[in-house]
Order: structure tokens, then sequence, then C-alpha cells
């Protein structure tokens, strides 16, 4: 195929992917599933210099007149890899006139040109593109994976964060690794010490799970007023309604299942 397709959530490795597959396409000892990541094109695409690998921004370059530029470039051979490869990113985004100029040229595509288009909302982009080009879809990382690879950047920097911490983190990030790793920039910057739970309810803004709890019980026993009391409260201590709302909605949604279940550990699969 000359044009992928990357569908799915932000932050689950769209992009990072589509820069190691044009690694492997244009390493001196591909096209390989494992570039060596030492020659000349490998390493130009690494440090983000490479003449032959094009990363746009379909959000801030959306328009006809980007698409045509792409066009005029497309016809040029490549300086250093045996491709030239365009990796547009947020591609939903362009212009239905771009989405036109560009059909052209995913129709008939130089032999030495390849297109990877990444987006988070597929069903924005037209059919006739879509029709020509071959799809990747990205899932969310489960739990545990995230947790895993906090505790593998956590081992490499010397970083002292509780598995509670962790925790909340991953869950913060809703399956985005990037997402988890601004988190834990952001609580690097801010703690000078360990990280523990506090810590991360603190920087995040996030709402203690003893809150849903209470919420929940009041709510079981017929309290209503209490349960309002709780949120109200809530509201004036500034965290975002929408938030709680979601975090109860959660929190009621890990009740069925731990009830139905009969395992807390249902709740990371589910």
């Amino acid at each position: 195929a000359h044009a992928y397709i990357f569908a799915g959530p932000r932050g689950v490795g769209k992009t990072t992917v589509a820069r190691i597959l044009a690694r492997a396409l244009n390493c001196e000892q591909g096209p390989t599933p494992t570039p060596c990541n030492e020659c000349t094109p490998c390493r130009e695409i690494i440090e983000d210099r490479s003449m032959d690998v094009m990363e746009i921004d379909g959000a801030s370059n959306r328009g006809i007149e980007d698409v045509r530029n792409i066009r005029e470039n497309v016809k040029y051979a490549p300086v250093h890899g045996k491709y030239r490869i365009y990796i547009i990113d947020e591609v939903h985004m362009l212009t239905r006139e771009a989405f036109n100029a560009l059909l052209k040229t995913l129709e008939e595509p130089p032999s030495h040109v390849l297109f990877i288009f990444a987006t988070t909302e597929f069903q924005k982009i037209p059919a006739t593109i879509t029709s020509r080009c071959q799809r990747f879809d990205f899932r969310r990382l489960p739990l545990r994976e995230i947790v895993d690879q906090l505790k593998k950047i956590c081992a490499a920097e010397k970083i002292t964060l509780t598995d509670e911490a962790m925790i909340l983190i991953a869950k913060r990030a809703e399956g985005s690794m990037r997402d988890a790793e601004s988190l834990l920039d952001q609580l690097v910057s801010f703690c000078s010490g360990g990280i523990d739970t506090q810590d991360v309810l603190d920087v995040i803004g996030m709402i203690r799970e003893d809150i849903y709890f209470s919420c929940s019980d009041a709510v079981i026993k017929g309290k209503l007023a209490e349960g309002f009391a709780i949120a109200q409260k809530i509201f004036d201590e500034g965290y975002d309604p929408g938030e709680f709302i979601n975090g109860l909605l959660e929190h009621f949604r890990n009740l069925i299942v731990v009830h139905l279940a009969g395992n807390a550990k249902m709740i990371e699969t589910s």
C-alpha cells in the first residue's frame, strides 16, 4: 500500500509508530522490521532533520494551498532514503477542498512516495480517501501496561513514586501513555522529594475516592440531602463539575462490576 491510516485515541502511539515505520522503510538495511537506528537515514529521522520524511500538522496546514505544496513536492526523488514519506497528523482537520486536491495524488502516487495519516476521528475522513488507504486501529493502553511503563521510567530516572500514585496517574491518563508521561513530568516539577497519592491529587486536581464512596453510600441509603451536600462541597472547593459527574459514573460502574464479578481485579480489565 502507498497510503496508511493510523486511527485511534490521542497519545497511544500513532505518530511514534509512523516514525518507526519511516525508519524501517528508509533504513540502509531496509525495508526491514528492525531499523538499525545508526545509518544516515535513520539518524536523520530520529533527529527530526530528514529531507525524506515530512511531518505535517493537519490542524494548522489544512487548506488547499498546503496540499498543493505537497503535490508539487512528491515528484522529487528521495535524498538519502528509498521513499519520501509524508506523515499528516490529525488529517481529519483538512478541508473538503484539501481532501479533493489530495485525492489525485492518492489515485496515482509516484512509486517513491508513501503517505501515513494519523487521526483521532476516522469518521470525519471522506470515504474517497479511506478507500485508498490501509487502515490500522490503535487502542487505548490497559491500566496495567501504563503502570508498568511508569515503573520503568521512574527506575531509569531515579524517581520515587508510590504504587498508589502510579495507579492514579494511569487512571487519569485514560489509556494514553503520552498523557501519563506528561502528568509524571508535572509531578516531578512540583514535588521536590518522593511522590505520593496526595501529591497526585493536589497537582492533577483529582477527587479522592473516599468522597465518591461517601456520595454513593448516601444515595444507597436514601440520604439524598447528604449526597447533594457532598456534591455542593465538591463544587465549592473548585473541582470541575463534569469531572465529578464522570468520576461518580465510573465509581458506580466499578461497584456494579465488583458486585457482578465478585472480583475487584475485573475493574482493570472490563
